[in-house]
C-alpha cells in the first residue's frame, strides 16, 4: 500500500525538499501541497491523504487550527497529522496533540527520521517520538504547579469505563513504552497489549496513542514529573 502524504508549510523551498525525499520512497507519494491550514484541510479530503506533515506557523489558518478541523471531521478520521516544528520544545506542540495530532517532529530531523515518522503515523501502531512527546506533555501540564484545576473531570470520569488491565496498559503507554515493552513488563503477549490499547482508545474516544498519552495526563491517571 502506498502512503499518501500531504505537505502543509508556507515555505515553498521546504515543501520542495520534503517532496523530493518522500517521492524517492517506493511506498509513499506526495499527493498535494498546501501553504496554509485551510488549504491543508481541503486537500486532505480531496486527495484522500493518509498523513499530513503540518507546519504550525502559517498565515491565515495555522497548523493548530487545521489539526483541530481535521480531527473534528468524521470524513477525515483516517488522516494522521504529524506536526513539523522548528523548536523541539514548543507549547504549540502540546496543543496540537490535544487537538488530535499523532505526534511531532523537528524540522532539523534526519531524512530517515522523517520517513520513519510518516510510516509510523500511517500505521498507527506506535506513538511518534514517545519519550519526547511524553516529556513535552509532562512539562507543560506541570506549569499549573500540580493543581488539579487543569485536570479534565469528564475524561477522569470516563476512565471508569476501563478495566483494571486497560488502565495498567494506559499508564505504560503514557510512559512512552512500545507494545513489546509493555508486554514484557506485564508478562502478556504483544497481541494482548494491542487489544487493550485499541479498547482503551475506543472507550476514551482517542484517535491514536498520542491522544491516549494526553488523556492519561489530563485525567490525572499519570502525574507530570519534571526533573
Amino acid at each position: 500500500m502506498t502512503i499518501r502524504v500531504l505537505l502543509a508549510d508556507d515555505q515553498a523551498l521546504l515543501r520542495s525538499a520534503f517532496r523530493v525525499l518522500v517521492d524517492s520512497e517506493s511506498d509513499m507519494e506526495v499527493v498535494g501541497e498546501a501553504s496554509d491550514g485551510a488549504e491543508a484541510v481541503r486537500l486532505a479530503k480531496e486527495q484522500r491523504a493518509d498523513v499530513v506533515l503540518m507546519d504550525i506557523r502559517m498565515p491565515g489558518t495555522d497548523g493548530l487550527a487545521a489539526t483541530r478541523m481535521i480531527s473534528a471531521d468524521p470524513a477525515l478520521a483516517y488522516v494522521r497529522v504529524v506536526i513539523l516544528t522548528t523548536f523541539e520544545v514548543d507549547d504549540y506542540v502540546v496543543q496540537s496533540l490535544r487537538a488530535g495530532a499523532s505526534g511531532f517532529l523537528g524540522k532539523g530531523s534526519e531524512p530517515d527520521e522523517l520517513l520513519s515518522a510518516i510510516r509510523i503515523a500511517a500505521g498507527g501502531e506506535a506513538l511518534l517520538s514517545p519519550a519526547a512527546t511524553k516529556g513535552l506533555i509532562a512539562r507543560f501540564l506541570a506549569q499549573g504547579d500540580g493543581a488539579d484545576d487543569d485536570r479534565d473531570p469528564a475524561r477522569a470520569e470516563r476512565l471508569g469505563a476501563l478495566t483494571g488491565r486497560e488502565r495498567e496498559v494506559l499508564v505504560q503507554v503514557a510512559g512512552g513504552h512500545s507494545n513489546d515493552e509493555i508486554a514484557e513488563r506485564l508478562e502478556v503477549s504483544p497481541l494482548t497489549v494491542k487489544t487493550h490499547v485499541n479498547r482503551a482508545m475506543s472507550k476514551l474516544g482517542a484517535r491514536d496513542r498520542a491522544q491516549l498519552v494526553v488523556i492519561a495526563y489530563e485525567s490525572g491517571l499519570v502525574r507530570p514529573r519534571v526533573e
